[in-house]
């Protein structure tokens, strides 16, 4: 992931990732070639932080037989960021448990789920919410 273009060109890192696939903390520096016109994080690579990791989390939580799509996101600014930024992904039984008992019974679900972005402070920079589509893969015939 740390080698992926995007992320490496606007400096996201991912620092940890668990064995279980159940955490994940993404980090980003402040540097010359992602700040934006007033010497702060650029709002697109704060996004660009969310991106793909509660997927990943989740594709990898409830195996091969599933489809797992970002679907959106909203984010709001709370407070300029500077220095390095971190966002850290959770995923916890109730929630694997609530997306399979919501695709059995419906074929498909899409959650939403709740970010930050933080400073080195801890003070909230970005709040996001990310909506996750999730199915079956078998759900629809080969032929469709």
């Amino acid at each position: 992931m740390n080698i992926y273009p995007p992320f490496l060109g606007a400096g996201i890192r991912l620092s940890y990732i668990s064995k279980d696939f159940r955490k994940a903390v993404v980090t980003m520096k402040l540097r010359w070639w992602n700040r934006n016109l007033v010497g702060v994080h650029f709002g697109g690579s704060l996004m660009s932080m969310s991106d793909a990791f509660y997927m990943l989390l989740i594709l990898q939580n409830l195996g091969k037989g599933y489809i797992v799509w970002d679907k959106a996101s909203c984010i709001q600014f709370k407070k300029p960021g500077k220095g390095k930024v971190t966002c850290v992904f959770e995923i916890g039984d109730e929630i694997l448990e609530r997306i399979k008992q919501e695709v059995e019974a419906n074929g498909k679900t899409e959650i939403e789920l709740p970010l930050e972005i933080t400073d080195e402070e801890g003070d909230v920079v970005s709040a996001l919410t990310k909506t996750i589509y999730i199915r079956k893969k078998d759900q629809f015939p080969a032929s469709a």
